[in-house]
């Protein structure tokens, strides 16, 4: 029965490897919450779980890397102090800790095994296969970005990245829903082809008296967490969608369930996220309102994104005035996921992980231990104490200048609506990264935000270019023959 699922991805995976390069973006955001599917058997694996994600960007990356100019292309962004360079350096130093640090600081700094079996309160480093396996995830990651940043240049095929926005968000509303009913209705022989990964899979549990919701991934806070990113996405990308039925029917209704089943996986990061998000929202909506710089298009939604918003909170404050009582299943729930949340065990081990990551990271000199060294909750000491002081400086400062960067007065609404919102959708799920992210691997969500940000500084400085220099328009054409155009 698993070999029918198996059997369809690689179908449409190798349709996208041939076929148009849009294609493995709607498989890229369509797969993002298959989390729990192994598409390779672990039996070929050696119990390795290959989830179908890593394998799209594996796909994506081989497909721009052989096309025309595409070694070119990738040399050229990772030797640009402007483009890629400190990301290039930062894969260059993870290898070398990776490669030597667990040797040469075996058996004298105690660490917390990222392949956590059961409570431990740490082991003494030594090299492991997470080693290996962490490297081999960071790196699809790291020339993830490179080949976003490629074929997103092109703005028919950016619009398209937007549209499989959707399709991913409706994946994961949709898994959830399936999910949800199971408890009601015998789904098992639907959903169990998908759940084949070898890791532990907390698929039934229960919290507060109700089932917690975790689609087809291993866990409900991993699904809150990709619920949330996909919220993130389609709210704050919207207003860079030309297609209008997607930006004002399809996008508000994934985003008022996205909201509900995030609210479902009773996860207290996705909480936590929740909140960000919604902070975020308010400041995004007040930044487009006092800007002058915002066109019409970017004005578009103001007031009924507005009166919703105000309608919400009238009919909450109705129903504490006159039916409170409605309320205390809600209150109950985030009473006991975010804010007893610090009396219970998994917060308690959760901190103990982060703390033994920076001692770890102390006791290194501050090389770090490697990739796969240490588990940690905390992106910032995942990188850290995995890649050292270094590794974090180079990441952090890729990360800031990539997402920081301004365009031009001149550039387009449309560029501006997709940088804009490459910034704002990054912060949520940074900001949960800070409390449960256990690997220095920084995914395939952020490579896609940091593969866009890039293409738009791209194309648009070369518009302004071409714009001011007339007499170089043969010369951009040239570039674009040697590989520089989109696939």
């Amino acid at each position: 029965m698993t070999a029918i699922p198996i059997l369809i991805f690689w179908g449409l995976a190798f349709w996208g490897l041939f076929g148009r390069i849009h294609v493995l973006l709607y498989l890229f955001f369509a797969s993002m919450p298959f989390g729990a599917f192994a598409v390779i058997p672990s039996q070929l694996t050696g119990g390795l779980t290959l989830t179908p994600t890593p394998m799209i960007l594996l796909l994506l990356i081989l497909r721009t890397i052989t096309a025309p100019g595409g070694l070119h292309f990738f040399s050229t962004l990772a030797l640009s102090p402007k483009r890629l360079l400190w990301l290039f350096i930062f894969w260059l130093v993870a290898i070398y800790t990776t490669a030597f640090m667990p040797r040469l600081f075996g058996g004298e700094v105690t660490i917390i095994p990222v392949h956590l079996q059961l409570y431990t309160e740490g082991e003494l480093l030594w090299p492991t296969s997470q080693n290996f396996s962490q490297l081999a995830y960071l790196s699809i990651s790291v020339f993830a970005v490179f080949a976003f940043t490629r074929i997103l240049r092109d703005e028919n095929t950016r619009q398209h990245s937007l549209a499989a926005m959707c399709l991913g968000g409706a994946m994961a509303v949709l898994t959830g829903l399936l999910d949800y009913l199971n408890q009601y209705i015998p789904l098992n022989p639907l959903l169990d082809p998908f759940r084949t990964a070898t890791y532990n899979l907390l698929t039934e549990v229960q919290v507060a008296g109700g089932k917690r919701v975790v689609g087809l991934m291993p866990e409900a806070s991993v699904y809150g967490i990709r619920c949330l990113m996909f919220l993130s996405l389609l709210y704050f990308f919207r207003h860079a969608m030309t297609d209008r039925w997607l930006r004002e029917r399809v996008v508000p209704a994934l985003i008022f369930l996205l909201i509900l089943f995030i609210w479902l996986s009773t996860s207290s990061a996705s909480y936590v996220g929740l909140i960000v998000f919604f902070l975020l929202a308010v400041i995004e909506w007040s930044q487009r309102k006092a800007s002058r710089r915002i066109s019409s298009f970017g004005r578009k939604g103001l007031g009924a994104e507005f009166w919703t918003a105000w309608t919400a909170l009238i009919g909450i404050g109705l129903v504490i005035l006159f039916a409170p009582s409605m309320l205390d299943p809600i209150i109950n729930n985030f009473n006991e996921m975010v804010v007893n949340k610090s009396q219970s065990s998994s917060f308690e081990e959760r901190n103990m992980w982060t703390a033994v990551g920076w001692q770890a990271l102390i006791d290194t000199w501050g090389l770090g231990v490697g990739l796969g060294g240490t588990r940690t909750s905390n992106s910032l000491a995942a990188i850290l104490s995995n890649t050292g002081l270094l590794g974090g400086f180079l990441y952090l400062s890729f990360a800031f200048q990539t997402l920081m960067r301004k365009l031009s007065t001149r550039s387009n609404e449309i560029s501006n609506a997709m940088m804009s919102g490459a910034r704002y959708a990054y912060i949520p799920p940074f900001a949960v990264g800070l409390l449960i992210s256990t690997t220095p691997d920084f995914g395939s969500y952020n490579s896609f935000l940091y593969g866009i940000a890039l293409a738009v500084i791209l194309t648009t400085s070369n518009k302004i270019s071409q714009s001011a220099h007339p007499f170089n328009a043969g010369t951009l054409q040239a570039r674009h023959a040697h590989g520089d155009s989109p696939l």
